[in-house]
């Protein structure tokens, strides 16, 4: 199957896209599902902010690590980034303008949130990529181009992290700086691999500052 993910549901929460002034777009991560990534999403849930969390088949993105070779982990993860644009689409049909628009995931989902805004350079609400990094074995900054025109960009990871090494994050840092990002770097000692409190508050603060 060339698309595996497009045939899956998109799951909404939160104030409905007919109402809201801007949208969340929520990336899950390996092995969970949009629900549970939605769940996460209360933490940080706003008046006027419509969450879109759309779904993996068999709740995978693509079948290996992000760090190896991108024809590996094709068609799941062009898909992947399909399904993202499709959410992005879906905003800008109901009248949510991209510039109110975060892209945000955790894990493996972090990875394809990178990705997508990294191919797809403008100015979005805002990138949050929990615990996850630019795809590829290794990563030619040059081949990344464009401007986002500073749209504010979070990376958040442990330093011990044991899938997400903590130079791709750095990397993924310059990448954003290069592409005229507002580069937010967090580095967390001894973490693992997972969400704390910190990051929730960071995306708290931006979402609030989308919606008003």
């Amino acid at each position: 199957m060339s698309d595996p993910h497009q045939s899956q549901q998109l799951v909404t929460a939160g104030t409905a896209l007919s109402e809201a002034s801007a949208a969340a777009v929520l990336v899950h991560g390996r092995g969970a599902t949009a629900r549970s990534i939605v769940q996460m999403g209360a933490e940080f849930q706003q008046d006027g902010l419509a969450l879109l969390a759309p779904q993996a088949a068999r709740n995978t993105w693509y079948p290996n690590s992000f760090l190896s070779p991108v024809e590996q982990n094709e068609p799941g993860r062009s898909s992947g980034l399909q399904a993202i644009e499709d959410a992005v689409t879906k905003a800008a049909e109901a009248g949510i303008p991209t510039d109110h628009v975060l892209i945000l995931g955790f894990s493996q989902g972090a990875c394809l949130a990178s990705e997508f805004v990294a191919r797809n350079p403008q100015r979005y609400g805002g990138l949050v990529a929990l615990s996850g990094g630019l795809i590829g074995e290794s990563i030619d900054e040059s081949e990344y181009e464009g401007d986002i025109e500073e749209t504010p960009v979070f990376l958040g990871c442990s330093n011990v992290d044991p899938h997400i090494p903590e130079e791709r994050v750095h990397v993924t840092a310059s990448v954003f700086e290069r592409l005229n990002g507002d580069v937010e770097e967090r580095i967390y000692e001894g973490m693992g691999h997972g969400v704390n409190e910190d990051e929730l508050a960071y995306v708290s603060s931006l979402t609030a500052g989308l919606v008003n």
